[in-house]
């Protein structure tokens, strides 16, 4: 499943690109529509005939096409071509135990978000307002884009606790940005403009979330999201490799043009189905590459400045480990395949990445570096061997492919 790398936190400064360290966020970040509604799915669960439970009956997937994976889909309607009705609750149980795994990832992210909100805080009360110069707010609106995106990515599939995660890294991002416009850090302008995204982010998507928002303003958000997100990609890639490459805007530039083009003819109806489900897919795998990309700039720092790496935090790097890690489960168990990559790839090359290179520098201990990578190991094993069990399959093998290619 944000910004800066906190030589020690999801805030602080391990990276010379700005990002949100809450890529948690990887991701990296869904269970499907489901037009039951609240009460009548309390009613339904009284009933004592009903073999399967609705409460994790609405989160029922079948495994699709990898590129489909940002797409609502409805109940599954053949159990049990999906689910052996012997691992019925084995089923259930890992259902709504991967929903737990993804929403306590709050945990780790959180811990990651509280060391500069409260340094910030520090510097304030003290009168210190020049510290605050240091925190690149521009690198945070972009993985603030980034979190609103996956916000909308999974409220729109009504995976809750995703959409929690994003939440909490949107609020704490907001939070970061009030401090730096209280210091003078942050325009004024700028932070009225970041007030009226980041509000009218979290209201679209509650509404949405509560079918409570007209569908073109919806379309129209997302529309935003799309080319805010498909801009500041290709920019933020090349500004990782300056000075190896002139400054310049045009990579930002030309994506915004492409990105307009693209909706404009969407919306116009210039693109055959397959064209408007891929511009459709745009906001989600645009968020989830910026978030993946984070993890390629720190290396790139590592390796154009290996003794900058004594300057990473350990506790840091595992944390974003764990909190990545816990919804991969979750990413897997439902067929995500978006949500996975991010989530997966968070996990092994920015968490578990940056700890081989504190290994390889000999700034981890043996014992610590072992630990982490048994612990690794045995989580993707265990996330693997369980969905296999649960889904009837002879090999965890057999629920990668139904994962990347659908079944």
């Amino acid at each position: 499943m944000d910004k800066l790398v906190t030589v020690g936190g999801s805030s602080c400064t391990a990276i010379n690109t700005p990002y949100l360290s809450f890529a948690s966020l990887y991701p990296n970040y869904p269970c499907y529509s489901s037009s039951i509604p609240f009460k009548s799915l309390a009613l339904t669960l009284k009933s004592s005939y009903t073999r399967y439970s609705l409460a994790s009956l609405h989160r029922r997937l079948g495994p699709v096409a990898a590129l489909d994976s940002d797409v609502p889909r409805p109940l599954h309607k053949n159990l049990k071509g999906s689910v052996n009705f012997k691992n019925s609750k084995g089923y259930e149980q890992w259902d709504s135990l991967t929903a737990k795994f993804s929403g306590a990832a709050n945990i780790p992210f959180m811990l990651l978000q509280l060391p500069q909100i409260i340094l910030n805080a520090q510097n304030l009360l003290a009168g210190n307002k020049a510290a605050l110069l240091a925190v690149p707010w521009l690198g945070m609106f972009t993985g603030l884009l980034g979190n609103l995106s996956l916000l909308s990515y999974f409220a729109k599939k009504r995976e809750i606790e995703a959409a929690l995660v994003q939440t909490l890294g949107v609020i704490s991002t907001y939070v970061v940005f009030a401090q730096l416009a209280m210091a003078d850090a942050m325009p004024l302008p700028y932070f009225v403009t970041t007030s009226v995204v980041v509000a009218s982010g979290l209201i679209l998507n509650l509404m949405n979330y509560l079918d409570m928002l007209n569908a073109r303003i919806w379309q129209f958000w997302e529309d935003f999201m799309t080319v805010g997100g498909l801009s500041v990609l290709p920019q933020i890639m090349w500004s990782t490799f300056i000075p190896y490459v002139p400054r310049s805007v045009i990579p930002g530039t030309v994506a915004f043009i492409v990105a307009i083009s693209a909706v404009i003819m969407a919306r116009m109806g210039k693109l055959s189905d397959k064209g408007a489900k891929f511009v459709g897919a745009l906001s989600g795998w645009t968020a989830t590459i910026l978030f993946m990309w984070m993890p390629v700039a720190q290396m790139w720092t590592n390796f154009l400045n290996p003794d900058n790496i004594r300057g990473l935090s350990a506790f840091t790097m595992v944390l974003a480990m764990i909190g990545n890690g816990l919804m991969i489960p979750r990413a897997l168990f439902i067929r995500d395949f978006m949500w996975f990559t991010g989530s997966t790839w968070a996990t092994l090359f920015y968490g578990y990445g940056n700890i081989v290179c504190l290994y390889s520098f000999n700034c981890l201990s043996r014992e610590f570096f072992l630990a982490a990578t048994a612990g690794l190991l045995a989580w993707l094993g265990t996330a693997f061997w369980r969905d296999s069990v649960v889904y009837g399959y002879s090999s965890p093998l057999t629920s990668l492919k139904a994962l990347v290619v659908g079944t």
